[in-house]
């Protein structure tokens, strides 16, 4: 793990990084499905056209192992880092990768001038007590609603 380092994540990574994304979330726990890698491809650059995105990848050996996508939050109190899509290579679950990740991300928000981290994650789901493990808590009495308001 000591060759691990993190990089932004820049246009030229989407493909290998949509193809980590859906390896990772094809498998358990998730078992999510994909109509084609450009339904994917397309989810990351909406990501990158965004003006508050953040997006972070981590590499060892230069192979890409993990990624994040997210986005700076403004809210009442500052700017707040929103973690919206959070994948370690499924190999390399549990061996500490993802925290180290983390960590790294951390620091660069916060040199940004972010002073808080903010996401939504499944009761139930391996991803919960790893959140918890690194720092995050539940926020009591706060719900995520969701409505479509398009059938496509």
């Amino acid at each position: 793990m000591e060759n691990l380092y993190v990089v932004k994540m820049e246009k030229e990574m989407i493909d290998r990084c949509a193809a980590l994304f859906m390896d990772t979330f094809s498998k358990e726990p998730w078992n999510d499905a994909y109509d084609s890698v450009e339904q994917v491809v397309r989810f990351f650059n909406g990501h990158l056209a965004n003006n508050y995105f953040a997006g972070y990848v981590a590499m060892l050996q230069n192979q890409m192992i993990a990624l994040c996508l997210g986005m700076k939050k403004p809210w009442v109190k500052g700017m707040e880092y929103y973690i919206d899509e959070f994948c370690v290579r499924s190999d390399l679950q549990g061996t500490g990768i993802g925290s180290r990740f983390l960590k790294e991300i951390e620091k660069d928000i916060r040199e940004q001038g972010m002073d808080g981290m903010i996401l939504n994650t499944q009761n139930g789901f391996p991803s919960r007590k790893f959140y918890e493990k690194n720092g995050f808590h539940e926020i009591q009495g706060l719900s995520v609603f969701a409505r479509r308001v398009a059938d496509h």
